[in-house]
């Protein structure tokens, strides 16, 4: 008996404390996860509260962040009121598009990196967000190829379209039923055809 004590105490240790390290192995500790997970949480709060925790006090940070804020509306507004200006007056536009004809080249170069690397990181976030709703998308095939079998095998099912299987299956038939004729209706759209 003195043996199998000492193996049962040397894996499982003296009272609880043995049993659960051992089983925590094995097993994460719900508790110490809870409360990993809430002083994870709590530190990026307090991260995202120190960023707002010193007020902007002069003109010059508030007038910089709302030049932050303009140049996609901007662009958005000036291409709209270049369009309209356009129609408006062709004259005027055509005169304009001479000027921009005069822009050289590496000019051109200079304002595409520009913009290029402002959108560059809104673009890539997007990129990202789209090729995780592909991914997801592409989880579902085969759920939704199942559906389609089992729709195409209700509807050439053995007992025919409109009638429950009896079988033992657990999976229900499912049946397209078309709708029956409604002579109301059919009446009604004859004579609204007649009064045209």
């Amino acid at each position: 008996m003195g043996l199998i004590e000492r193996i049962v105490s040397m894996v499982f240790g003296d009272g609880g404390r043995g049993l659960k390290s051992t089983v925590e192995i094995f097993r994460e500790n719900a508790e110490a996860a809870g409360s990993r997970e809430s002083e994870l949480k709590a530190k990026a709060l307090a991260q995202f509260a120190s960023e707002f925790a010193l007020p902007r006090k002069g003109w010059f940070d508030r007038m910089i962040d709302g030049l932050n804020r303009l140049p996609r509306p901007a662009l958005a507004f000036g291409t709209l009121g270049l369009f309209i200006s356009a129609m408006v007056d062709p004259i005027w536009f055509a005169a304009r598009m001479q000027g921009i004809a005069l822009v050289p080249e590496p000019l051109w170069w200079l304002l595409g990196a520009i913009v290029s690397f402002y959108f560059g990181a809104r673009h890539q976030a997007k990129g990202q967000e789209f090729q995780r709703q592909i991914s997801h998308s592409l989880a579902t095939v085969p759920k939704v190829l199942n559906n389609l079998e089992l729709l195409e095998r209700s509807k050439a099912g053995p007992n025919g379209p409109g009638k429950a299987g009896a079988g033992t299956d657990a999976q229900l038939d499912l049946t397209v039923i078309e709708p029956e004729a409604n002579p109301a209706l059919e009446a009604w759209q004859r004579g609204a055809d007649i009064g045209r």
